[in-house]
């Protein structure tokens, strides 16, 4: 990977087409650095159900069978201008507003911006060159405070590095492929999941 790519080029690219970010609300969501991102209007909110733990392990050490991941999440929606609360040490799975599409040879950083990291919110994501969709989120409340989130606010920034290859997305087989709605983890979709899970009960004489 090489260096960040400025503002300028973000714009050219979008300009020409290689880059799709929309809607673009305001020119100025495009920095010197990167690309201001909006809070999406979709939520998936971690919820306490009867289960002790979510269960990313498809061994049987706890007993046969697991209670599907979507299960402790619940949706909800709300409207642009509308407020969310995220309560301490509270994940919730987000989206942005804007869908985007990305060259083949970009790859995409996601931060916090400054102004909500010293409200004690951390995002840290990294997403693939070629990706499409809205860019999922995953929002942590590190404050002792709950905070009030307003939906369609810049809250996290993207920086763009080129790739020295160019690769396509679509290649590879892919757990998430053009969201526009955050979805929970696919952890059990892993291939390295299911060899490990036959190794325990290999070892485990199951």
């Amino acid at each position: 990977m090489s260096g960040f790519i400025s503002g300028n080029t973000i714009q050219g690219l979008i300009d020409k087409g290689e880059l799709v970010i929309r809607p673009l609300l305001d020119s100025s969501q495009v920095t010197n650095i990167g690309v201001d991102f909006r809070l999406g209007c979709n939520f998936l909110v971690s919820t306490q159900g009867r289960e002790a733990f979510i269960n990313t392990s498809l061994n049987d050490e706890f007993g046969e069978g697991h209670r599907d991941i979507k299960m402790f999440f619940q949706e909800t929606r709300r409207q642009l201008g509308e407020t969310f609360i995220l309560y301490p040490n509270q994940t919730v799975l987000a989206s942005s507003l804007e869908y985007v599409k990305l060259p083949n040879d970009y790859l995409l950083t996601l931060y916090m911006r400054s102004s909500y990291s010293r409200l004690g919110l951390t995002v840290s994501t990294t997403v693939q060159p070629g990706y499409c969709g809205c860019l999922s989120i995953e929002l942590t409340n590190n404050n002792n405070n709950p905070i009030n989130l307003t939906v369609g606010a810049r809250i996290f920034q993207g920086v763009f590095l080129i790739s020295n290859e160019s690769s396509n997305y679509f290649d590879n087989k892919r757990k998430y492929i053009c969201s526009v709605r955050p979805e929970p983890s696919a952890a059990l979709n892993d291939e390295d999941i299911s060899v490990l899970a036959k190794l325990w009960k290999k070892k485990n004489n199951r």
